[in-house]
């Protein structure tokens, strides 16, 4: 195994020591609004610790983009950069509901190296490194060989943080809705990617998330054979925000579907 995944599955799993050992006293925690529909718990900031304390130690001149504690730039010009999400999914934790997880990506240069995601109510542990393919609690994963959007289960995310976006994400929602299976919603983008690598979704799309919320995402899908791009289907999603998962075929009929209904600013 490669050594600095390794590293992130443990950085990962002490994480979700901290997150699991809370889960039953929400109540108690202290949370901070930091925008609308946007907080932070107590609890965000000691798993980012205890994530940032263990990559720290194996590889101290690594940069860092953190969610709670921002960017850190490395010392030594270390074309390595970490790309941490401690707790996907704050909303839900804060009410109960098992569904978030711990996102850990590494980045050399512009090209994803290692990805973990971990459940830590569920302790699924998604993982995968360039070249070696992605795995759920080490079994290998694909995603699914669906030909269109027919019959698909499809992911999605509403913009509670960015509202002014509401309207072109339910023109989008109406495009694809009459084709599908279904749609879900369950409220962490880094576990809806991971569920499209695992084959439990055949797509997904969502506007305005950030790095730390899709970097790990990214390269278990396309390590799972999958398809990840920005709305036009390129690879601006990290600059975006504007993503859009899924098998190749799927992928390329949600980017056809939403086009029309874009509006000016998402098309790109």
């Amino acid at each position: 195994m490669h050594p600095m995944l390794n590293t992130a599955i443990s950085a990962a799993r002490a994480s979700g020591n901290v997150i699991r050992r809370s889960f039953s006293r929400v109540d108690e925690l202290t949370i901070i609004t930091k925008a609308a529909n946007d907080f932070v718990s107590e609890v965000d900031r000691k798993a980012e610790e205890e994530i940032l304390s263990i990559i720290r130690k194996a590889y101290p001149d690594h940069a860092f983009l953190a969610e709670e504690s921002g960017q850190r730039e490395s010392r030594n010009s270390s074309p390595y950069r970490w790309i941490i999400d401690p707790l996907d999914g704050t909303t839900n934790f804060l009410h109960g509901f098992p569904q978030f997880a711990v996102s850990i990506g590494l980045m050399k240069g512009e090209q994803m190296e290692v990805a973990v995601v971990y459940n830590p109510i569920s302790e699924e542990l998604f993982t995968a490194s360039r070249g070696d393919g992605a795995q759920l609690n080490s079994r290998r994963i694909r995603v699914t060989s669906r030909r269109s959007l027919q019959g698909a289960l499809l992911g999605t995310g509403f913009p509670f943080k960015e509202q002014q976006h509401l309207d072109t994400y339910l023109a989008t929602f109406k495009a694809l809705f009459p084709d599908v299976a279904g749609i879900r919603r369950p409220g962490s983008a880094a576990l809806d990617l991971a569920f499209v690598a695992a084959g439990r979704l055949d797509g997904f799309w969502e506007i305005a998330l950030n790095p730390w919320d899709i970097a790990a995402g990214v390269l278990l899908i396309r390590e799972a054979g999958g398809s990840i791009g920005d709305f036009s289907g390129g690879d601006q999603f990290f600059t975006t925000g504007n993503v859009v998962a899924g098998n190749p075929k799927v992928f390329a009929a949600i980017v056809e579907t939403i086009a029309p209904h874009l509006s000016p600013e998402l098309k790109r």
